[in-house]
């Protein structure tokens, strides 16, 4: 009997060092991913200036010394962070192909806020990533991605090229979609559902005042108002 157990104790202990060092034998790029998903889980909740590479390293189970080799110091490693949420939101916001103006641009927004959601940390070390370096490799990321937004945007409404006046508006539009995900995520007393639904009837009232200085937006707003409103009261 202690023969037998002695026996199995000696097979148990093999198998168990192999599958932990099998935990943490991964390819460069998903180490990579790993580090870069701790920094977005700080930077999230702290400026940059507050996370430290020992901070990284610590939340991703790694050395000092691996954040360093693969980003060579902090500010690339929030770069990489910052660019990586971009991708993610980039491909979820591809845009829809069926539907009336309206309906693809609640799909966008619903797509949107499937982000803002599922990768709170990466939006939120985007969006706090914008205003702290607006000249450099920050601001081009975010000012990217707010880009795309715009387009996929227009591509709703079906319109190719914004005049200033649609473009003001649809960005004014923009900041406040950023700032209400950003609200939702520290509050959520409202549903997403109650929320994209309020920033559809935001965009279609600020399509109203802005229709008022161009008559081409009042086309706009008159055809996107019979299918949000069909009341007819705007």
């Amino acid at each position: 009997m202690a023969g037998g157990k002695t026996r199995s104790g000696q097979g148990s202990a093999p198998s168990a060092r192999p599958r932990q060092r099998g935990r943490r034998r991964l390819s460069v790029d998903e180490r990579r991913d790993e580090l870069i998903e701790a920094a977005l889980g700080l930077f999230s909740t702290k400026s940059p200036e507050d996370v430290s590479i020992d901070d990284v390293a610590a939340a991703a189970g790694a050395s000092r010394a691996l954040v360093y080799h693969y980003f060579g110091g902090k500010y690339e490693l929030y770069i990489a962070a910052l660019a990586s949420a971009a991708k993610q939101l980039s491909v979820l916001l591809e845009p829809p192909t069926e539907g009336t103006p309206i309906e693809r641009l609640q799909i966008s927004l619903k797509r949107y806020f499937d982000f803002v959601e599922s990768h709170a940390p990466g939006y939120t070390a985007l969006l706090r990533g914008g205003p702290a370096d607006r000249s450099g490799e920050v601001g081009e990321i975010v000012d990217g991605i707010r880009q795309l937004l715009l387009g996929r945007i227009l591509h709703a409404m079906d319109v190719e090229t914004p005049t200033p006046v649609l473009r003001i508006t649809l960005r004014s539009w923009m900041a406040s979609v950023e700032t209400a995900g950003l609200d939702w995520l520290e509050n959520r007393d409202v549903t997403r559902e109650e929320l994209e639904r309020l920033l559809v009837d935001h965009l279609v009232v600020l399509l109203h005042v802005a229709g008022q200085h161009e008559p081409a937006i009042a086309d706009l707003f008159e055809r996107l108002a019979q299918e949000e409103l069909p009341t007819g009261d705007t």
